[in-house]
């Protein structure tokens, strides 16, 4: 199953990359025909279990990615394609996926911060985001969330599609 999807994979990340590069959006005409197509392989290829192989992999990045989208701090459309590439992958590669994507997109956020010039704030962000949860709770925090109209936005596209593509080397 997994090299039937790696070509289904490499194009919807292609084309996610550049649309989320060019205008901050990955549309709904790619991620979703990427689902449902993840599903409807997965289940002509495994019957009953195909298909609870591929849901399980959609549940899976739809909580992951979920919870980040509910704080604030990642794209509906990220959701929607993590959905896509766990319904071609299945759970246990894409547990692995989104370990690389997490590298992935720590360090191109890096990167981004110091060609950017703001490296300190960065910095500070993240030690507000990972130590302010005790006082917030599960709370978004109040101007670290895209919807805040001073929030640097980072492609996050180009980072999920490094941790699928790298995902498919750890495979038997």
């Amino acid at each position: 199953m997994h090299s039937v999807a790696l070509w289904p994979t490499i194009l919807a990340m292609t084309v996610a990359v550049i649309s989320d590069l060019r205008s901050r959006r990955i549309p709904n005409w790619l991620v979703v025909p990427f689902l449902l197509s993840g599903l409807v392989v997965s289940t002509a290829a495994g019957g009953w279990r195909g298909f609870a192989h591929s849901a399980s992999g959609m549940l899976l990045a739809a909580i992951s990615f979920g919870a980040l989208y509910l704080l604030g701090g990642m794209g509906m459309g990220d959701v929607k394609l993590c959905a896509g590439l766990g319904a071609w992958l299945g759970p246990s590669q894409l547990l692995l996926a989104l370990a690389l994507t997490g590298l992935a997109g720590g360090v191109m956020a890096l990167i981004w911060a110091v060609y950017g010039g703001f490296t300190q704030d960065m910095l500070s962000g993240t030690a507000d985001l990972v130590f302010g949860w005790r006082k917030r709770g599960l709370r978004p925090h109040s101007t670290l969330v895209l919807r805040h109209p001073s929030a640097r936005k980072m492609p996050y596209a180009p980072a999920i599609a490094v941790g699928a593509l790298l995902s498919f080397l750890g495979q038997p």
